[in-house]
């Protein structure tokens, strides 16, 4: 039985640690110039993640944090993929792009407000500089219920595609018009459908707590409905409320949100529920079936965490293409343009759309495999993290471990001379309990309004 009375203290502004660093430390210092001699100097040997980011959106959902570009004009979307085309001519000239793929991403905004025809035609482009995608590639594509077809569906299975992820976050009338985002049961039960029709090998839906007039009473239904449609994967993530960041967040009535006590009560619950109907618990916000392959990875201390989630796909490289988009290598983060003049203008000169980002130093990349290892599996092997840095990890992280002392006084984790390792609790405090070892966090502890809350 999970201890939520350990909770409220911890609750405090913190990283979701899609990476590390962070996004905060991407900046302008690391030059286009260095950026293409990375580039070009992968190691051809590495396999290839992509993320194609498709930003469009007909209208704004109100709790979104995502980069999106309201539109419904045709002659945008058209133009857009023209660029997207242009973007991968120029990376084929710096990529070796005959490398394996071993994962593909389509996130948005709303990657299905494309036509079936016009998804054929970014598919077909994408596969024509990328030939080499393994049997068995991890292919997947976000979707908006509201905005899928057959003809969409039809595309992407005879495409590859073999993952969706359908957006709900809640079923209840009253919450989806506060948050600009009607959606009934029926039409998401129709893509359902679609998905298990074109054998989609797993189907992920997204459910949010912590919106507008949601009450413990209202989640139990939602879940209830959503159980109905027998999803492979739940991801039930807290909602964000950053307003500072994000201007539609500003059209919620704040007094409307429930109080954390209500919060706690709707997480605690969501858990109970879903592992008594035969899901399992992964982290702070994931629930698969068991037999599903993130508990393999999990047991063999493999589970990845990027900018997707969860994924069992790592040592690759994570080539973003799009506005906006982010990509990962070895020792870097890169992101594109996040506004489409600066975008379409760095094409046109014939550039990739690189706008900033970050070069790793010796001492991110050793806090990184530690931050992401505790992140994604939820313990760390001290000894085997010695052996690959050949450091003391007593001695480099003695403020760390000493911060962790009341963590494991409250037993949230176990902490000896071989691991530290979570408890059931810990996990959902894991973003907590990596925080000590984040070596930009005094930087930006001053400021309430850098990162969400953890709880």
């Amino acid at each position: 039985m999970l201890d939520f009375a350990k909770f409220t203290k911890y609750s405090k502004p913190g990283p979701r640690y899609t990476s590390y660093p962070t996004a905060l430390e991407f900046s302008n210092s690391y030059e286009y110039d260095e950026y293409i001699k990375k580039m070009e100097s992968q190691d051809s040997s590495r396999p290839i993640s992509l993320y194609f980011h498709l930003p469009f959106c007909k209208n704004a959902c109100y709790f979104c944090g995502c980069n999106v570009v309201f539109t419904s004009k045709e002659d945008k979307m058209l133009r857009y993929m023209e660029y997207l085309k242009k973007e991968l001519e120029i990376l084929s000239t710096h990529l070796d792009c005959n490398r394996e793929v071993i994962q593909m991403h389509f996130g948005g905004g709303t990657p299905t407000f494309f036509s079936a025809v016009q998804l054929k035609e970014i598919i077909e482009s994408i596969q024509s500089y990328f030939p080499n995608f393994i049997d068995g590639a991890e292919i997947s594509c976000e979707i908006d219920p509201r905005h899928i077809d057959e003809d969409q569906m039809r595309v992407m299975s005879e495409a590859g595609f073999n993952r969706v992820s359908f957006g709900i976050q809640d079923f209840n009338e009253k919450v989806q018009v506060a948050v600009h985002r009607v959606q009934p049961y029926s039409i998401t039960k129709n893509a359902m459908d679609l998905a298990r029709k074109y054998n989609m090998v797993s189907v992920n839906v997204d459910l949010i707590y912590g919106l507008p007039f949601q009450s413990l009473d209202t989640f139990k239904e939602t879940l209830n409905q959503v159980l109905t449609l027998d999803p492979d994967r739940f991801a039930v993530f807290n909602y964000a409320h950053v307003p500072w960041m994000k201007k539609t967040m500003r059209k919620i009535d704040e007094t409307t949100l429930p109080l954390p006590d209500e919060k706690l009560q709707i997480m605690q619950y969501t858990i109970d529920f879903l592992t008594s109907h035969g899901y399992r618990m992964i982290g702070m916000d994931h629930f698969a079936k068991p037999e599903d392959e993130l508990f393999k990875a999990i047991e063999k201390g493999e589970l990845h965490r990027n900018f997707q989630g969860y994924t069992t796909k790592g040592g690759a490289d994570l080539i973003g293409v799009g506005l906006t988009s982010i990509g990962e290598g070895v020792d870097s983060y890169n992101q594109n343009f996040k506004d489409m003049k600066g975008y379409e203008k760095a094409i046109d000169a014939g550039k990739l759309p690189f706008e900033r980002g970050v070069v790793l130093t010796e001492d991110d990349q050793i806090r990184q495999y530690v931050i992401m290892e505790l992140m994604s599996n939820f313990k760390l092997d001290i000894k085997r993290f010695e052996k690959l840095f050949n450091i003391e990890f007593k001695t480099y992280f003695a403020d760390a471990i000493e911060a962790l002392k009341p963590f494991a006084d409250e037993e949230l984790l176990t902490m000896d001379e071989n691991h530290i390792a979570c408890s059931e609790t810990g996990t959902l405090l894991i973003r907590n309990i990596a925080m000590p070892f984040d070596a930009y966090m005094k930087k930006h502890s001053a400021s309430k309004k850098t990162f969400s809350k953890t709880i």
